[in-house]
């Protein structure tokens, strides 16, 4: 049986050293808005009725993950796939709000990127 809620919000979050600075790098690159914020915590969304939502957490021992994964070292336990009209353009958009292109990066139409904190996420065109 699944889970049975009345609730329609679905997220995410995103652990970080500085939830705030997080929040505000997505909220640059996806043009989503803030709906609530704190030291501590963010939640951002397309819209407030959009049943989803990105939120992100401080968290004080928080260890910048390593992509690709090295033996010992954090590794990523999830990332974010974002669909994109041009590749090369989303990545150097992303670039311009606060992101970093990951060194390594798979033969493919897909651009790993890492946003402030070291969370992987893929800019990708199935085109």
């Amino acid at each position: 049986m699944a889970l049975r809620t009345h609730k329609t919000w679905f997220g995410v979050v995103l652990d970080g050293p500085d939830a705030r600075e997080l929040a505000h790098f997505y909220q640059r690159l996806l043009g989503w808005t803030i709906f609530q914020e704190s030291e501590d915590w963010v939640d951002l969304a397309l819209s407030e009725d959009a049943g989803y939502n990105l939120a992100f957490a401080t968290e004080k021992n928080y260890a910048r993950p390593v992509w690709p994964s090295v033996e010992g070292k954090p590794q990523m336990l999830m990332h974010l796939d974002i669909e994109v009209d041009d590749v090369e353009q989303a990545a150097a958009y992303a670039v311009g709000v606060g992101a970093e292109q990951a060194e390594y990066q798979p033969p493919t139409n897909i651009r790993v990127m890492l946003d402030p904190a070291g969370h992987p996420f893929c800019l990708y065109n199935d085109d």
